[in-house]
């Protein structure tokens, strides 16, 4: 019994030296985690990170023509964080009136600033980056306090998102139209590129940050004003960002921030419906990108929709294993899962099936999930109950129908209500969930495959077509599968596709509209034509 009660004490001990040391941080929660072990230690607070800048953290208010406003009818949603389900704010419940407004001011600001020269804008969203770079880390803190992912990952995403204003702010002066030689002697065509008008954004909440700016900055870069509805899980980070434009000179009314969680429904009718908006831009699932679609018909609004994936990730039995095995992690783990571009089928040619596996889940564990604001964690919590019940399903079922768990496998209510352990799964088939439906969380299936042709039509076997991955040393093959594959986005010996020089969209059912790159900016421009007649004529005598 002494020995007992000398082992708790000093168990007691150490607890207490370990939270002693963190309750001087200033983390909202704390897990520590024991690899390989199912053992955590938990330590609740009710200490909100803090802000360099606590005027960069709006309750209550949205953005909307150069002001700070309130939801007319006064209702709020409440924002919790996803790892420790403490309340982190709240932020305005907008309906279709308030919309509205934002979509007027919207519309009285374009008629001046379509005129302004693509260098003046250009000098605007100049600003705009480099206020997002100058406040870096409060966003980054944002980002991981409202959506949960580790604190590198949102700085990564900050810089990723920051970069978007930078290459937009470049593309700005570099807006070019066409002369054209006319079939008729004596006229005289060319083009111009004009803004397409007044422009509604919808994003998600996986990318608080990302998704707006590059909607934002070619939108800008073209002439255009938006209207951008924030996700209702994540407003925080837009609404800062919007704090940002307001500093950095962005015309009144050129930009309105607007938020609904119980009221998105309503908003997003409004956008789609009201003639005043001529584009809408969406990211999100494919369901809700036909809805909007239908919406826009009664406008004919341009569209832009990138929208689910299915993504296949292809290991021939040529390929470097250890560099496709990081591939697949950075690929398939990235933001647990959380992206629309995430390997959600990996196919291993079966001569190397075994060894990719083993090296895989060798990877997979040394993964440390918990609060992503504590260092060391490599996988914060998903979003949701819902994103936790779907990756738990695709896992039960993979396993009922014989497939065999390497790693994870499980819940982490140990942890939260919304971590699930990081997953490796084998001997994946055809009739199993995964196989047809996008996962969306940190589950991952190896599917063996024989011949090229068969991984090929299996990769296409999908009505989504965003991103696809393969790896490859054989230089023939890697022409002839990036020539097959039925996807917009084609990684080639790497995990990673994402950059704001590269052209982001998809085919088939994931969409259409390509965001980023010189491609981006045409999305937010109309190109008309003028046409000169009786130019023909001899010079005067």
């Amino acid at each position: 019994m002494a020995a007992i009660q000398k082992t708790l004490l000093s168990l007691s001990a150490s607890r207490n030296i370990v939270r002693s040391q963190f309750q001087r941080s200033n983390l909202p929660r704390i897990v520590q985690s024991q690899p390989h072990s199912s053992s955590y230690w938990r330590f609740a607070s009710t200490m909100a990170p803090k802000l360099k800048d606590p005027s960069l953290f709006k309750q209550d208010v949205c953005y909307v023509n150069g002001e700070w406003v309130q939801a007319k009818s006064g209702k709020t949603f409440k924002v919790n964080d996803p790892a420790t389900g403490e309340f982190i704010g709240s932020s305005p419940e907008f309906d279709a009136q308030d919309t509205r407004v934002a979509i007027a001011a919207a519309e009285e600001a374009f008629e001046s600033f379509r005129k302004l020269t693509g260098r003046e804008r250009s000098k605007l969203l100049r600003k705009w980056y480099d206020l997002m770079v100058e406040n870096h880390e409060d966003l980054a803190t944002l980002v991981t306090w409202e959506n949960g992912k580790p604190i590198a990952d949102a700085r990564g995403e900050i810089t990723y998102a920051a970069n978007f204003f930078e290459w937009f702010s470049e593309e700005a002066p570099r807006v070019y139209g066409n002369t054209i030689a006319s079939s008729v002697p004596g006229n005289r065509v060319w083009t111009i590129k004009e803004p397409v008008g007044v422009c509604g954004l919808i994003t998600p909440w996986n990318f608080p940050a990302a998704m707006i700016t590059r909607k934002i900055g070619p939108a800008l870069a073209a002439g255009c004003t938006v209207v951008c509805k924030s996700p209702g899980e994540t407003p925080f980070t837009s609404l800062a960002i919007a704090e940002l434009a307001h500093r950095a000179g962005i015309p009144k009314g050129v930009v309105n921030i607007i938020t609904a969680l119980d009221n998105t429904p309503e908003v997003g009718e409004v956008l789609t419906t009201d003639p005043t908006i001529r584009k809408i831009s969406f990211t999100g699932s494919t369901p809700v990108g036909k809805l909007l679609m239908k919406q826009c018909s009664g406008t004919l609004k341009k569209l832009s929709l990138e929208l689910g994936g299915n993504a296949p990730f292809i290991v021939f039995d040529d390929a470097d294993v250890d560099l496709a095995v990081t591939g697949a992690i950075s690929s398939k783990f990235r933001s647990s899962g959380q992206t629309c571009v995430c390997a959600n089928r990996i196919f291993v040619q079966r001569g190397i099936y075994d060894e990719f596996a083993e090296k895989f889940a060798a990877k997979v564990r040394e993964f440390k999930v918990g609060n992503g604001f504590e260092s060391g964690i490599t996988h914060g919590p998903l979003i949701h109950h819902r994103a936790i019940d779907k990756a738990d399903h695709h896992v039960r079922d993979a396993e009922k129908k014989g497939a065999k768990i390497l790693v994870g496998g499980k819940k982490m209510t140990e942890l939260g209500e919304n971590f699930f352990q990081p997953t490796v799964l084998t001997g994946m088939t055809q009739e199993m969930a995964m196989a047809s439906e996008e996962t969306f969380g940190p589950v991952a299936g190896l599917f063996p495959f024989d011949t090229e042709d068969e991984v090929v039509k299996l990769a296409n076997s999908t009505v989504v077509g965003l991103a696809g991955y393969f790896f490859s040393r054989d230089l023939a093959r890697v022409h002839r599968v990036a020539e097959h594959l039925e996807v917009g986005m084609v990684g080639v010996n790497t995990g990673i596709i994402s950059d704001p020089a590269s052209p982001f969209g998809g085919v088939k059912e994931s969409g259409f509209g390509r965001e980023g790159s010189l491609y981006g900016i045409g999305e937010y421009q109309v190109t008309k034509m003028v046409t000169y007649g009786g130019m023909g004529l001899p010079l005067q005598k």
